[in-house]
């Protein structure tokens, strides 16, 4: 088995796995599926830069070749960005929860109400 196929099938069971929590429409698997989602994404930054091996990251005379160092670059400040993304995301959902009292995802309809009391009210609980 190639390293090419073993890192397409991580991204991929990744990507599956975040999908699917991010589908469960409650908000603590979502915050997971979406972190499964970076960490999918980064691993197919990462392996854009192609698979190689005790390569140095700059261009220099040895007949070996090198490894390109965008892909780290980009890899290094997409997991900056991923922390400070799912410290929000939690906090927004904290907060819905606290607000709502219903940790569920969808519209914001509260399980004691039916569709038709929602679209009565007047002003929001």
């Amino acid at each position: 088995m190639s390293m090419e196929l073993l890192m397409a099938t991580g991204i991929g069971a990744l990507t599956a796995v975040g999908l699917y929590l991010i589908l469960l429409r409650r908000s603590f698997p979502v915050v997971i599926g979406l972190t499964f989602l970076s960490y999918a994404v980064n691993v197919f930054l990462f392996v854009m830069g192609r698979l190689a091996i005790d390569r140095p990251p700059i261009v220099g005379t040895s007949a070996a070749g090198y490894t390109d160092p965008l892909p780290q670059a980009l890899v290094l400040t997409a997991i900056v960005i991923t922390f400070g993304m799912t410290a929000l995301i939690v906090v927004l959902s904290l907060r819905a929860f606290l607000e709502t009292g219903v940790d569920d995802v969808t519209l914001g309809i509260r399980p004691d109400e039916q569709p038709s009391d929602t679209a009565r009210s007047e002003a929001p609980r």
